[in-house]
């Protein structure tokens, strides 16, 4: 038992090793005087990418951004999720878990369509999210633009803009169709640390399957800290 569970291991930490993605020099870490706050966020089971709304019209950004920016102009940060979109939209919460569901997303050969669910943040974001782990990660411009080129390709568009799909789980939010196909190979997580590494970071996706994953491999990788605990009881946006 004992040469199986090493061997598993090693197994896992070959793979990881091999395909881990290197980071940009150029791009990350930020000079001081030339760089932008984004966080990544984990609900638990699923984490997102915050963003400065008013970045979203700067370099790197196209029609979905700014029609999204224009949308939730009231509100200075915006959120955004990647996920399939029957599980995402049927899962607030891990309360709502449908394994069904989830099976389906994972392992439905070819992957499954997917969507992002955009959310506006009017409070700083850990008072948005008082329960959440929170890692702020400080981006050169270069590195922001990238990021955001990537992000405006994960849009569906229709005559240039993009398709909105309903309302989306908390606060002031909508579900637009995305592009790419989820699978347990693609998973919400992956998304966002496939746009970390668009701004120059390492990121490792074998460990980044899962949010805390993504957070240590963030935290070995790219020497980021996690914002502390949150001190009050407050409540989502």
């Amino acid at each position: 038992m004992m040469a199986v569970v090493a061997i598993t291991i090693g197994v896992l930490v070959l793979a990881a090793l091999m395909t881990a993605h290197p980071g940009d020099p150029d791009l990350y870490p930020a000079r001081a005087e030339d760089g932008e706050t984004i966080s990544l966020v984990s609900h638990g089971w699923h984490s997102g990418l915050i963003l400065p709304r008013a970045a979203l019209i700067g370099p790197g950004g196209g029609p979905a951004l700014a029609s999204i920016a224009t949308r939730f102009r009231a509100y200075p940060q915006i959120e955004f999720g990647w996920g399939e979109a029957r599980f995402y939209r049927a899962t607030p919460t891990l309360a709502q878990f449908d394994a069904r569901l989830a099976l389906e997303a994972l392992f439905t050969p070819g992957g499954r369509a997917g969507v992002i669910q955009v959310v506006g943040l009017e409070r700083p974001v850990r008072e948005s999210f008082p329960g959440s782990d929170i890692m702020p990660v400080r981006v050169s411009r270069a590195g922001l633009a990238r990021l955001l080129t990537r992000l405006e390709a994960g849009f569906g568009l229709v005559e240039g803009q993009p398709i909105a799909g309903g309302p989306g789980l908390y606060g002031p939010s909508l579900f637009y169709e995305g592009t790419g196909r989820f699978s347990y190979a693609n998973v919400c997580n992956h998304w966002a640390a496939r746009l970390l590494n668009a701004a120059g970071l390492p990121i490792t996706p074998i460990l980044d399957t899962y949010p805390a994953g993504l957070l240590l491999d963030l935290r070995w990788r790219a020497g980021l800290t996690a914002l502390p605990a949150a001190t009050a009881n407050l409540s989502k946006p």
